[in-house]
């Protein structure tokens, strides 16, 4: 059975994605007007509802990058690296993060990663990825990548939060 919402939310994606940026914004203006959407102030974090970095009543729902760990529970090593992405891509709006700043993060809340490299090539290689890597300075394997969460990867954390909701621990 598929999600309806996610069809068309492919479908959305392959009509803008050979757009420049200004055609981009005029056709989502359009579509916002003609079904009369309102989109309220820009903020990428409210992109995936219920579940994003602001509430219902517009209010910042993760304060900081703990109380998110906290909202999604993570248990394992990969899903700790994937919530801290999140707050990376979704609420701090990074167009892109790197595994040391990731892994800087995690050791800040008590919970580094032994090879932040491996964990995130294994978020690569699930099936969907959860994560790809967008670039790379250098030549050698240890050179600097740039990654970003692919939407199975955001819709993954957005489901740990709910669940976490769901349960209302």
């Amino acid at each position: 059975m598929t999600d309806p919402e996610l069809t068309a939310m492919e479908q959305v994606h392959t009509a803008l994605a050979d757009l420049d940026d200004g055609s981009r914004l005029r056709v989502l203006r359009w579509a916002a007007e003609k079904f009369e959407v309102d989109t309220g102030p820009p903020s990428r974090a409210s992109a995936v509802e219920g579940s994003a970095g602001v509430s219902e009543s517009g209010q910042p729902r993760f304060n900081d990058l703990a109380d998110l760990v906290h909202a999604a529970e993570p248990s394992s090593g990969p899903e700790r690296a994937l919530v801290v992405a999140y707050w990376f891509q979704e609420i701090e709006g990074r167009d892109g993060w790197g595994g040391g700043d990731l892994n800087t993060a995690l050791k800040n809340l008590g919970t580094g990663l032994a090879n932040v490299t491996n964990t995130l090539d294994s978020l690569q290689a699930r099936k969907p990825a959860l994560v790809m890597q967008v670039a790379k300075s250098g030549r050698s394997r240890q050179a600097r990548k740039t990654y970003k969460l692919t939407a199975a990867g955001i819709r993954e954390v957005s489901q740990m939060i709910a669940r976490r909701e769901e349960t209302g621990t």
